[in-house]
């Protein structure tokens, strides 16, 4: 999940740090998982979240976790956090298989002022989906059972 995220943060910041500079322009980063039907915030100590749909039909996880990042150093080491926290297990054909579906948002945020005075608001927000393994149990010797 490494190379996409990271060259979209690294632009991201750029045009933050030199095109749009004191603009009030903020980058967030979060990562959950979906896993037998449950989510968990995979920087967060696994911790069960909720998904909910506000007044405005909006999709919401709520209790997830974010994080301002200032560099791309920074959203990597999330990223191997995240990914260190996710559900594997193991199977005939792979030895480390993905058991849920890993969901890495980065969050463009703006403060209504362009100071960092008042709340900032959602402006963008791209979503990079990993997709559990996808070994078919037919044709693996499948050692955890659990899909």
């Amino acid at each position: 999940m490494q190379p996409l995220p990271l060259k979209a943060s690294q632009d991201i910041l750029r045009l933050m740090h030199y095109t749009y500079q004191n603009q009030g322009f903020q980058l967030y980063v979060s990562f959950f998982e979906i896993y037998g039907g449950k989510l968990f915030d995979l920087l967060n100590d696994r911790k069960k979240l909720l998904m909910r749909e506000d007044g405005r039909q909006q999709v919401c996880i709520v209790g997830l976790q974010e994080y301002r990042v200032f560099e791309v150093e920074t959203i990597k080491q999330f990223i191997e956090k995240g990914n260190a926290t996710r559900s594997t297990g193991t199977t005939g054909a792979n030895e480390e298989s993905s058991r849920s579906h890993a969901i890495l948002q980065l969050v463009i945020k703006r403060s209504a002022d362009g100071s960092e005075s008042k709340p900032a608001r959602v402006i963008g927000k791209l979503s990079f989906i990993d997709l559990a393994g996808s070994e078919r149990g037919a044709d693996t010797t499948d050692n955890d059972k659990q899909t």
